[in-house]
């Protein structure tokens, strides 16, 4: 996706305020290591490649189909974790500096939280913005490292999701990977223990542990298609 990025500046966007309500419904969402535990506990954690790049990330699946969110009730619900991609939407990271996305939705200059005080300084929301792009960027070096060891390891396996829905649709997604659980039990001795202590077998357990959230994810697909056919 090609973005126009221009460098945020308190005079030139003086006016810019941030939207909370176009921001865009994701059903896969780059997440970080340190954020597994908390998204663990909504939705499966899966590693996917980059277009682009062909290099692996790992994203939380919030839907089956591109647009679809199954974790957002539609009633305004605060839901209890937010990933640092989202919060971000917009905002990207430009050598020292922070760039914007000026096409984004949630920029507006009439409703939304400003981004910069009457005096030109940056609004508390923009200080929030600039905390959750430094946790970003630490987070993407510190899992890319994660992902890096696993491929060393061949711990990294690929996994087919395949649903049957209430409403007679099948989906199969394709391009998706995990953590092979058979080859983490034939690691030796030495090199469970590095992991171990990298904290890496933590996180490969909790992406493993994560997979049951597809069923879940199921189950409020098929309530969502029985509540429209009422």
């Amino acid at each position: 996706m090609t973005r126009t990025l221009e460098l945020l500046d308190s005079k030139k966007h003086q006016l810019l305020r941030l939207r909370q309500d176009h921001e865009a419904a994701p059903h896969f969402v780059q997440v970080v290591a340190a954020e597994f535990a908390a998204a663990a506990t909504l939705c499966p954690i899966l590693f996917t490649k980059n277009a682009e790049t062909g290099q692996f990330y790992a994203g939380a699946m919030y839907g089956f189909q591109p647009g679809e969110n199954l974790l957002d009730s539609g009633q305004g619900d605060v839901q209890p974790y937010r990933p640092l991609d989202l919060e971000r939407q917009g905002f990207f990271i430009s050598d020292e500096n922070i760039a914007i996305d000026r096409s984004d939705p949630r920029f507006d200059e009439t409703e939304g939280e400003p981004l910069f005080d009457a005096e030109g300084s940056a609004s508390p929301r923009l200080r929030h913005i600039q905390r959750v792009l430094g946790q970003l960027k630490t987070g993407v070096e510190e899992t890319d490292a994660f992902i890096r060891t696993l491929l060393e390891r061949r711990l990294v396996e690929p996994i087919d999701v395949s649903m049957r829905f209430d409403d007679g649709e099948t989906l199969a997604l394709r391009g998706l990977y995990t953590v092979s659980l058979d080859s983490l039990r034939e690691l030796d001795d030495a090199t469970a223990l590095d992991l171990f202590r990298r904290g890496y077998l933590q996180l490969a357990y909790c992406m493993i542990g994560s997979l049951k959230q597809i069923t879940a994810l199921a189950q409020r697909r098929n309530r969502r298609l029985t509540s429209a056919a009422a």
